[in-house]
């Protein structure tokens, strides 16, 4: 997702449509995480909160404009009821540096996938208000986003791209690899042990998969005026 963004927010004209698609890997839910002493216990009072004074609510993610924790917030800020051009969203350089922010408490809550703060939510130091997948992440006692009323589903999601033009015996050939490491053991331990969703997809429902990501980044996007 975030290279669907990036395309677009760096003035690109290349588009992830544009490659040849092979297959749509996994999915993984972003949250909505606070310290662990966060006056918001749940995510009805940080929605309310956000809602009433949006500046005064710091959000932080670690992508830049048009990567998933930018478009989450955004996205979760339109379900919500709240203009997302008035979101305070402000850009870290990867998880650590939003995590240093999150613990020294130099922003509100962070958006951001769960899976690399896991130990951190196990620990105690954050907690998740709210997880934005269709259902509950086992160990994270955390609503989903519709659950708390915020009608939204949003996914970050990863596949894997070849270059355009490529012959279709070549193309057929990777698509079949792809498969077979589907079907193996070692990834069905990869996807427990990062905390990734199968979402598995290949031919033309990858490929449909890809300009409706196009659709829905650029609407975002154009919304915040940042196209």
């Amino acid at each position: 997702l975030g290279v669907v963004g990036a395309t677009y927010t760096n003035g690109s004209k290349a588009r992830a449509s544009d490659a040849t698609a092979l297959a749509k890997m996994v999915e993984e839910q972003e949250g909505i995480l606070v310290p662990a002493d966060s006056p918001f216990k749940t995510v009805q009072e940080f929605v309310a909160a956000w809602k009433a004074d949006p500046a005064n609510v710091t959000i932080g993610g670690g992508s830049s404009p048009g990567g998933p924790d930018h478009l989450f917030p955004m996205e979760t800020a339109k379900a919500a009821g709240v203009d997302p051009a008035a979101v305070n969203y402000v850009s870290y350089d990867g998880g650590g540096d939003l995590l240093t922010a999150l613990l020294g408490k130099k922003i509100t809550a962070g958006t951001t996938g769960l899976g690399e703060f896991r130990d951190q939510i196990d620990s105690g130091q954050l907690r998740a208000l709210a997880v934005s997948g269709s259902e509950r992440i086992e160990g994270v006692d955390a609503p989903t986003l519709t659950e708390a009323g915020v009608n939204l589903t949003f996914t970050n999601w990863r596949g894997i791209l070849a270059p355009p033009g490529i012959s279709d015996e070549a193309k057929q050939a990777m698509v079949k690899v792809l498969e077979e490491l589907h079907g193996t053991e070692q990834w069905k331990e990869a996807l427990v042990k990062n905390g990734w969703d199968d979402a598995f997809k290949t031919g033309p429902e990858f490929e449909q998969f890809l300009k409706d990501q196009d659709n829905r980044v650029s609407s975002t996007l154009s919304d915040l005026g940042l196209l």
